[in-house]
């Protein structure tokens, strides 16, 4: 069997400590909550720096950005590859919380959009 890549979910440093205290993430994206989305927005490492520009272009919060670095494997929810738009680019969805035991990494986001 083939393991699962990880997938990655880009957030403020105080919404990961919050997740860690209660034991799961519930952020679906910027100022949305996993249950507002129905899911939890993530990416490849390969989408990591457009939906970073995206999401985060214009941040200019007081909250260092983080990259959750997630193992599929300990999710405990579905994960499914969907296009926001019939044959778009499939992106990584979780249906339900991440347990902060799925999260295997955190690491600092400082790569800053171009223009």
């Amino acid at each position: 069997m083939t393991a699962l890549p990880n997938i990655l979910h880009i957030t403020e440093r105080s919404l990961w400590e919050e997740a860690r205290a209660r034991g799961g993430y519930e952020m679906s994206t910027r100022g949305r909550t996993l249950q507002e989305e129905g899911f939890i927005h993530c990416s490849t490492r390969d989408q990591l720096p457009r939906v970073a520009a995206f999401l985060y272009g214009s941040y200019d919060g007081p909250d260092e950005l983080v990259v959750l670095v997630v193992d599929p494997a300990r999710v405990g929810a579905p994960v499914k590859w969907e296009a926001p738009k019939p044959g778009g680019e499939e992106f990584p969805h979780v249906y339900g919380p991440i347990p902060v035991t799925a999260v295997v990494d955190v690491e600092p986001w400082a790569q800053h959009p171009a223009g």
